[in-house]
C-alpha cells in the first residue's frame, strides 16, 4: 500500500479545493460577464450584427452600451470578490471594489452628458455621443480596469515580498478552469 506524496503537483486529489462553493461563483460571474461583453458589443458596434439603424450613436446605443458595462462590472466584482473566499480583504481590495462603482458612474455620467444637461447638445437637440463623451466613458473603464486590478488578491510570501496568485491560487484555478471546461463540455 503506498500513500500519496504531499506535493500538490504529484497528487490530483491535491488540487481539488476543500470547499467547492467557489466554483459556481466564478462560472456565474463569467457567464455575467460575457452576456454583458455581448450586450456591450451590441451597443457600441451594432453594425457588427447588422443592427444599425441610425448613422449617429444615439440614446438607446448609448443606453445599450452603458447596461452592458454594468453587467461586466458585475459579473467582474463577482469574480474577483470570490477569489478572496476564506481570506481578509485589504483595503486595497475594498478601493478596488469602490473604484469598479465609481468608474461605472463616471462612464453613466459621461455617456448620458447631454440627457442630463451637461453636454454640448443640450435637451431640445438630439443627444449625441461626440469625441468628448467617448473620451469620459474611456476614462470611466480605465478607472474600472483600475479597481479590478486592485482587487485581485496577493500573499505575503516567507520573504515578506507581496505576491499576486502564488501556487496555490494557480493550483486551485487549474482545477477550476478544468471543472469550468467539463461544465462547457455537456
Amino acid at each position: 500500500m503506498s500513500t500519496l506524496p504531499d506535493d500538490p503537483t504529484q497528487n490530483p486529489a491535491a488540487l481539488q479545493p476543500q470547499d467547492d462553493s467557489l466554483t459556481p461563483r466564478i462560472r456565474v460571474s463569467l457567464i455575467l460577464t460575457f452576456i454583458g461583453l455581448f450586450i456591450f458589443a451590441v451597443g457600441a458596434k451594432p453594425d457588427l450584427f447588422g443592427w444599425d439603424r441610425s448613422p449617429v450613436v444615439g440614446f438607446v446605443q448609448i443606453i445599450v452600451l452603458l447596461i452592458g458595462l454594468a453587467w461586466i462590472c458585475a459579473g467582474g466584482y463577482l469574480g474577483l470578490h470570490a477569489l478572496w473566499w476564506g481570506l481578509e480583504r485589504t483595503i486595497v481590495g475594498d478601493i478596488g471594489s469602490r473604484l469598479v462603482a465609481t468608474g461605472f458612474v463616471f462612464s453613466v455620467f459621461a455617456g448620458l452628458a447631454d440627457i442630463f444637461g451637461m453636454g454640448s447638445h443640450s435637451f431640445p437637440q438630439i443627444p449625441y455621443f461626440g469625441p468628448w463623451q467617448a473620451a469620459g466613458v474611456l476614462i470611466g473603464q480605465g478607472i474600472i480596469a483600475l479597481g479590478f486590478l486592485m482587487m485581485i488578491p496577493g500573499r505575503k510570501g516567507t520573504n515578506g515580498a507581496v505576491t499576486i496568485l502564488d501556487t496555490s491560487y494557480r493550483n486551485y484555478w487549474r482545477s477550476s478552469m478544468d471543472t469550468s471546461i467539463n461544465f462547457f463540455n455537456y
